[in-house]
């Protein structure tokens, strides 16, 4: 087989398997001759037209057929071919972007159809420049700082053409086409990476935005293509100009201990954007050491406010003179061009904040005048401090204050004055300043606080207002031993027992030490038997009380003594109590003690009104007529109706007294009178209790005389404290038969 190739044609054949390479190259006889055939992309026309014809050396009649991709594959309809002649036609345009090759299938047949060869053609698509390189973007912004430094970079623009890789077609470079506006101290350039940068100095003053127009363009050998795009260089604003001062206004005059006022206002200018951190003014002030002074920016008209934030002194000085700065919020930064050179960054000048031989902050020099005033008197001493007894005599010199007016030019007369004297001790010489008493200060004051009075005294000066100085004088209060020992409480209770019982006695001494305890105690008069003291010495002694001590009142004469020997002699009521009778004795202790000196007669005018009920019932229950007792008869009461006395029985009653001291019981031998005095016994046992706390009374058990072996068992006695003792008396009846029937035995056996 032979193969003709045109010019920029590419031609490829395959074997197939309907028919075998060996049998194929063994005909070689037969002569083909075809062409190569490629297409030109975007082929304007007119269509179809001839792509060239297969020549075939064939003793016999063929047909030409394809198929594939350009004929009845996508693209379809791109490729045809006459049937017998062979002759191949394009009946359209195709994109090299799309397809650089068309794979097509060519057979051979005979005239019945049978293939007689079939061959593989590869048609090539021929590239053109028909592709400009695109940016990524129509529009790219930045925003630059104004003290960036040449040659930084600022953005990469990025560009990419669809021509055939690695030909001239698809080559490009970038390139700056235009920026506006064009500033002779900015030069912006890109290289081949599509990086901008620029050279020279950038200026916020002079150019805000810069628009820089990028061009994209290929190499193409026919004709050159290209896009561009726009950059937007957005340059923020920085601190390249300094802030000066451009006036003062205020009077510049401030009254001495004056503050919170402000007399200047100091006026700056600043080419820099208003309000940007490089406009904004920071003041400093130098040469005030005293630190009177502040200066604020207002944040308005970027004006300093001077303040004075502590007062002033006229007599330190007349004036005051200040030397005050500005500079920026941020740091300044300075740049020039001094040479452009042909090519690479140019020769440029840099400054920077704190650079040798940069420009230094613009400053001036203000001088505030201080007008005096009228000060107050000042004392020697803010606090002064001073000595003395406690009951010194009146008139007892204690100090001298003294003060002195601290002005310079107008040197006024005062007096001094008691300002605060919370006990009215003292008194202040008004020309000298000598304190001395007018009373006898007591250290246990309670205006002495840890052995301290503080009085105030004032300087005060003659002018119209007049003016007042103050100092604070402490005296020391020395103490001295003019108070006795004293009880925190003088009346105790303590319970009847067989064995000593104790109390506790706690004394104490306003007196400091050692003026006061420990102390010593010592029980007076006859207590022999009775009472004594366990222990005797410290600040709580025990009062112990002995068997010879019965139930009821006691009063116990106490001697208190301190170190020093001085005493106070005290009587002690101590009530001694049955607390088997009166249950919870010791627990009533505050009750009864805190009792009023009211109460108390109240108490006793019950007792004799009980007393004079008590005499009268003993002479109708002894009468020689028997009177029957009157009582109602409600269902579930204690007391019984009873009759049973017989009429002019001498009733009589016969105690032990032995048994009466013993705590635990007592054995006696009752008539029906003897009832009676057991009331009364009790009545008198409880005088010291509240008439609320009669109800605490239990029933106790007692024995008949002489039969201690079978103790009769007694009915309880109900007395409710709403009834009266005469309804009581009255009632007695059946219950008390059996102390009738003692009664009656005894009287007989006389």
């Amino acid at each position: 087989m032979t193969y003709k190739f045109g010019r920029l044609s590419i031609f490829q054949v395959y074997c197939f398997l309907s028919v075998s390479c060996s049998e194929l190259l063994s005909r070689s006889k037969r002569a083909w001759i075809i062409d190569s055939f490629t297409i030109e992309e975007g082929h304007p026309g007119p269509f179809p037209y001839v792509l060239g014809k297969i020549q075939i050396d064939r003793e016999f009649r063929v047909l030409f057929e394809l198929s594939g991709e350009g004929v009845d594959e996508e693209p379809k309809g791109v490729i045809s071919i006459h049937e017998e002649s062979g002759t191949l036609y394009a009946h359209k345009a195709v994109d090299f972007e799309e397809w650089t090759v068309l794979k097509l299938k060519f057979e051979v047949k005979k005239t019945d159809r049978t293939i007689d060869t079939n061959l593989g053609i590869h048609i090539a698509i021929l590239d053109i420049n028909d592709n400009p390189p695109l940016f990524q973007r129509d529009l790219y912004q930045i925003s630059v700082k104004e003290e960036a430094e040449q040659g930084s970079h600022l953005l990469t623009v990025l560009a990419h053409d669809r021509d055939q890789r690695g030909t001239p077609n698809s080559t490009f470079h970038y390139e700056i086409k235009s920026v506006i506006p064009k500033h002779p101290d900015t030069d912006f350039y890109v290289d081949e990476f599509g990086r901008i940068s620029f050279r020279g100095c950038l200026d916020h003053e002079e150019t805000k935005m810069f628009k820089v127009l990028v061009e994209a363009k290929d190499h193409g050998d026919v004709v050159s293509l290209s896009s561009s795009t726009t950059v937007l260089v957005h340059v923020q604003d920085g601190n390249n100009h300094l802030p000066t001062f451009s006036g003062l206004t205020g009077s510049a005059k401030v009254k001495e201990d004056e503050t919170g006022v402000s007399p200047l206002r100091l006026h700056v200018t600043d080419k820099d954007k208003p309000y940007s951190p490089g406009w904004r003014a920071r003041y400093n002030i130098q040469g005030e050491e005293q630190d009177s002074f502040q200066i604020e920016t207002d944040p308005e008209t970027n004006d300093g406010v001077l303040t004075v934030i502590k007062p002033l002194d006229f007599e330190d000085g007349a004036q005051r003179e200040l030397l005050i700065s500005v500079e920026n919020e941020s740091p300044y930064f300075s740049c020039k061009v001094k040479d452009r050179t042909t090519s690479g960054l140019w020769e440029v000048d840099t400054t920077k904040a704190g650079d040798t031989g940069a420009a230094q902050p613009h400053s001036v020099k203000v001088i505030i005048e201080i007008e005096d005033i009228n000060d107050p008197p000042v004392f020697s001493e803010a606090v002064k401090e001073a000595m003395m007894e406690e009951n010194a005599p009146t008139g007892t010199w204690v100090e001298r204050v003294t003060a002195a007016d601290p002005d310079s030019t107008h040197v006024r007369e005062f007096v001094y004055k008691v300002g605060h004297d919370p006990a009215g001790w003292m008194w202040v010489d008004p020309h000298t300043g000598d304190i001395t008493t007018v009373q006898s200060p007591d250290r246990e004051s309670p205006h002495v606080v840890d052995g301290v009075y503080r009085i105030l005294l004032h300087a005060v000066d003659d002018d119209d207002p007049p003016m007042t100085g103050t100092t604070a004088v402490d005296i020391y209060v020395i103490d001295q031993n003019d108070n006795i020992p004293q009880l925190t409480e003088s009346i105790l209770v303590m319970c009847m027992s067989d064995s000593p019982t104790t109390n506790n006695i706690t004394a104490f001494d306003l007196d400091d030490d050692p003026l006061g305890g420990p102390f010593t105690f010592e029980l007076l008069g006859d207590i022999n038997g009775k009472w004594s003291l366990s222990p005797s010495y410290g600040y709580t002694a025990g009062l112990v009380k002995g068997p010879g001590v019965y139930v009821g009142p006691h009063t116990v004469d106490l001697k208190v003594s301190d170190m020093q020997g001085k005493y106070g002699v005290y009587s002690l009521s101590v009530t001694v109590c049955d607390c088997s009778m009166i249950p919870n004795c010791l627990s009533r202790r505050d009750v009864t003690t805190s009792a009023t000196f009211g109460a108390i007669g109240i108490m006793f005018s019950s007792l004799l009104l009980f007393l004079l009920f008590l005499l009268m019932a003993v002479a109708i229950s002894c009468k020689e007529e028997f009177t029957t007792l009157q009582t109602n008869d409600t269902s579930g009461e204690t007391l019984l109706t009873s009759n049973i006395e017989q009429p002019g029985t001498d009733c009589e009653v016969t105690i032990d007294t032995r048994m009466m001291n013993s705590p635990s019981k007592r054995n006696l031998s009752y008539t029906s009178d003897g009832a009676l005095l057991a009331l009364l016994h009790r009545r008198l046992s409880s005088l010291q209790e509240t008439e609320e706390e009669q109800l605490d009374y239990e029933p106790h058990t007692y024995a008949d005389e002489g039969e201690s072996d079978q103790i009769s068992e007694l009915e309880d006695i109900i007395i409710p404290d709403q009834d009266s003792l005469q309804k009581a008396v009255n009632d007695l009846g059946p219950k008390f038969k059996r102390l009738a029937s003692i009664c009656l035995e005894s009287h007989r056996g006389k």
